[in-house]
């Protein structure tokens, strides 16, 4: 195993600086367009080792901007999937006859979560999966069911709920623009569809109260009556004139567009081509942050975005999977599988709770054993399978911070543009051992990057992943990996500018490399 020294790292940056590396990648911008192209040009048969962090600076700060809500994201990893010949799987059919070895396939479940895997050419039943998992929800702030609210001094407001830790001090005096999914059925089919909105301005605000009238601002503000958005002005009353509120209801009476507030309604409407609004039946619309993800610090070796828990780890692995190798040697599944609602506990259908992971591995299985004939499928298939098995479960972790030293703990808080960090801790919450410590090392000696090590101090609380839910329910062995952040939970935060580039070529390391690693630990 070679491990990378501390000098190794400063000769690094000193022989080739990030304002350098910027450079690099705005020329290689310009050479590539659009942007994600740069994704389908021969990476797949290139070691991890040789791609450049630095490459992927900039698709990952577009793809942060494009991409605010979880519908977004997974609508463009589907697209992504789509131009790298990737074949869409119902869950509601059946999979048999469908799936070959060589052949690249995705599913997805509440246009939430989504699962890719590319299945080796010279597969064979019984043979594993190098998985990586993680989750693309954020905290945020929902329209509730009924988002109308009552003028308020002349303020037109929007109801929201929490998702998560959303809504908090961070949330204060934001630009915040609203996305989402809709609902609409077409009135002469009859059909129902889902349509993805996004307003490209900042429609809401949640203001603070000045300093003057001594309430503090510090987070014991109520967040159902003291954190409800701004997203207009009618002074209507003021004039004598009859309220926007008394207009007849959009949609008519009892639809759904009538809980909603009537200008937000012919905005949403507009903006995905509808003109009927009692065909919008409903929708999932939440507040984000609209200022977009850019590079920041002296030699742009920050990146300053929302979000990036978790659309940083995940976009990193996704892409991963994209610039994974196809040789005709590789007998294994290589799979990501990118979750919601990890924020809340991962208990609904499309979280990693759910039953989502392991039966679309079985699935897949089945599938690719029939084709053999003479091979049997059944538990005794599916637990060799697992048993063969690695699971990465990958998701954001705590960098090192620079002011608040107290939290740090020696020799085990990452820092940024380094690498990923192995995640362990006493108590289970992650699912990290020696054993894939030790493998996840090899990995990155394959791979040409640095694993760093975090663990939480005894006198803190440690946050969870999806890696022990998942890895207890397929058997299989796991570790916890993460891309190191400042200010978690904060509806901006900090990476490294190399980072995202530096987590793909860890992934992709793994993917190309488990089935070499787990050969080297066998008998």
């Amino acid at each position: 195993m070679t491990r990378h020294t501390a000098a190794f790292i400063r000769a690094r940056e000193s022989n080739l600086s990030i304002r350098s590396m910027a450079m690099e990648q705005a020329m290689m911008a310009s050479r590539a367009s659009p942007a994600s192209s740069v994704f389908h040009n021969g990476f797949n048969k290139v070691d991890a080792r040789e791609l450049k962090p630095e490459a992927f600076t900039k698709p990952y700060c577009e793809f942060m901007t494009e991409n605010p809500t979880v519908f977004h994201t997974v609508g463009y990893f589907k697209e992504e999937l789509a131009k790298a010949g990737y074949k869409e799987l119902s869950q509601r059919d059946s999979w048999i006859g469908k799936l070959e070895p060589g052949g690249k396939y995705y599913v997805t479940r509440n246009g939430s979560s989504i699962i890719a895997f590319a299945v080796g050419k010279a597969y064979k039943p019984g043979n594993g999966a190098a998985m990586i998992a993680g989750h693309i929800d954020a905290l945020t702030a929902r329209l509730k069911p009924t988002s109308t609210k009552p003028g308020n001094n002349g303020y037109v407001q929007l109801g929201v709920a929490q998702y998560a830790g959303g809504l908090n001090e961070t949330w204060w005096d934001r630009d915040l623009s609203i996305g989402g999914r809709v609902i609409v059925r077409d009135p002469d089919t009859g059909k129902t569809t889902v349509k993805l909105a996004k307003l490209d301005w900042p429609i809401a605000r949640i203001p603070t109260l000045a300093p003057h009238f001594g309430i503090g601002m510090t987070g014991r503000n109520n967040r159902e009556t003291e954190a409800i958005p701004i997203i207009g002005l009618d002074n209507s009353d003021i004039n004598g004139a009859a309220p926007a509120s008394s207009e007849p209801p959009l949609g008519g009476v009892g639809s759904f567009a009538a809980t909603q507030p009537p200008k937000l309604v012919k905005l949403i409407a507009s903006q995905i081509g509808v003109q009927d609004y009692s065909t919008i039946l409903n929708w999932e619309l939440e507040l984000y942050d609209s200022q977009p993800a850019q590079v920041g610090g002296m030699d742009k070796e920050f990146i300053f975005a929302g979000r990036i828990d978790d659309k940083l780890c995940s976009w990193a692995a996704f892409m991963a999977l994209l610039h994974a190798k196809q040789d005709e040697d590789e007998g294994v599944i290589k799979l990501v599988a990118l979750f919601d609602n990890e924020e809340i506990g991962s208990l609904l259908r499309q979280g990693a709770r759910g039953n989502f992971l392991p039966i679309s591995v079985e699935r897949a299985v089945e599938s690719l054993a029939a084709r053999e004939g003479n091979t049997s499928f059944g538990p005794g298939l599916m637990g060799q399978t697992f048993a063969n098995s690695f699971l990465v479960s990958s998701d954001v972790t705590h960098a090192a911070h620079p002011n608040f030293t107290q939290t740090n703990l020696a020799g085990h808080s990452p820092r940024l543009n380094v690498g990923v960090a192995l995640c362990v801790d006493a108590s289970g919450h992650m699912t990290t051992d020696s054993v894939s410590m030790a493998i996840l090392d090899r990995v990155a000696s394959l791979a040409g990057t640095v694993n760093q090590r975090h663990m939480i101090r005894n006198d803190s609380r440690s946050g969870g992943t999806v890696g022990p839910m998942l890895s207890s329910a397929m058997g299989c062995k796991a570790a916890d990996v993460g891309i190191p952040q400042l200010s978690m939970h904060s509806i901006r935060a900090t990476t490294g500018s190399l980072d995202p580039g530096l987590g793909l070529k860890f992934y992709k390391g793994f993917l190309d490399n488990w089935e070499k690693v787990d050969k080297e630990w066998r008998a």
